[in-house]
């Protein structure tokens, strides 16, 4: 099992809920077919393999959000790596003009 956790069809769900993206946008964020990423989710309480999983993690992540792995006597979860002030701020910076260049957010 990888270190961000074994996902499954709902988390992955979740997941796109919580960020407001779409499949296609987390698809060619993951890198991986949209038909997968459709037949993954429609998969319910199925383990997704751990490639793909950490592919989708991947994907998520660059969306604001982080897998919660399964621990405690909880299931595996999702939640948003930034506050909504954080992402705010962070649109605001984005979008303020100027030359892009590289950052170090993680």
């Amino acid at each position: 099992m990888n270190s961000k956790g074994r996902l499954t069809g709902r988390v992955v769900a979740a997941g796109r809920a919580l960020t407001g993206v779409s499949q296609r946008e987390l698809a060619a964020a993951a890198e991986i077919p949209l038909e997968k990423l459709r037949l993954l989710e429609s998969s319910g309480a199925a383990w997704i393999p751990e490639d793909t999983s950490e592919a989708i993690a991947r994907g998520l992540e660059t969306f604001g959000a982080v897998i919660v792995p399964e621990g405690d006597g909880m299931g595996a979860g999702v939640r948003l790596k930034f506050t909504r002030q954080d992402v705010k701020q962070i649109d605001r910076l984005e979008n303020e003009g100027g030359i892009a260049g590289s950052d170090d957010v993680q």
